[in-house]
């Protein structure tokens, strides 16, 4: 039987952590740097690993960051609101997730930016079954973030299943030019970015309660 592969985003796809890393990270710039940001000068920078989602900014401001610092004091910040039972998955989530694990006809896998020592907590915080999960590719394992297709290049041949036959499931513009430049068709979810941000994405729907495995396999065309 020919198996079908699934390959999800992390933060803003299975876990409603948006909001929490851009709250770890506005405390992080305020308590080292003295200044105070919105979660909008954050933004772009969405999907594209924790060293360019604090450097962006920091750019823009003329900061030079101390690094190792910064991040460390973020995945305190971030921690602390995992501890505190601020994560949850994303409706729909848990329920697709189980669904194609069910059936013996997908191979799922997790892609994500964030590092693991930060992905494995968020997803343990969130419920997320990771037992389902085939792979989980972390930032940590590549060399370059999205938008460039590295993680989702590495993630569709570690599951092994051709690239006809896998979708993506992104919720940032930089993860649906990733997947696209990976040569993956993908499912935008407007969590975090309008539709028409998404308009790349083979299909956009507003959440992952909109997706079913027979529509996946539409998308996929088998």
């Amino acid at each position: 039987m020919e198996k079908f592969g699934l390959i999800f985003d992390m933060d803003g796809v299975l876990a409603d952590t948006e909001s929490l890393i851009a709250r770890a990270s506005i405390a992080m710039f305020r308590d080292l740097y003295g200044v105070d940001l919105t979660a909008e000068d954050f933004r772009p920078f969405i999907g594209t690993g924790a060293v360019r989602y604090v450097e962006g900014p920091a750019e823009k401001l003329g900061i030079t960051l101390n690094l190792d610092r910064a991040l460390d004091e973020r995945l305190k910040n971030f921690t602390a609101m995992l501890d505190a039972g601020e994560c949850a998955a994303f409706p729909g989530a848990v329920e697709l997730v189980e669904a194609a694990a069910r059936t013996g006809d997908w191979k799922l896998a997790i892609a994500t930016s964030s590092p693991r020592p930060k992905a494995m907590p968020t997803l343990k915080a969130a419920g997320i079954p990771i037992e389902m999960f085939s792979e989980i590719i972390t930032g940590d394992m590549v060399t370059h973030k999205k938008p460039h297709p590295e993680i989702y290049e590495a993630a569709q041949s570690a599951i092994d299943i051709p690239k006809t036959r896998c979708i993506v499931l992104e919720d940032a513009v930089t993860g649906v030019t990733a997947a696209k430049a990976a040569g993956l068709r993908c499912i935008g979810i407007t969590n975090s970015f309008r539709r028409d941000e998404l308009a790349k994405a083979d299909v956009v729907v507003g959440s992952l309660e909109d997706v079913s495995l027979a529509m996946l396999r539409k998308i996929i065309g088998n």
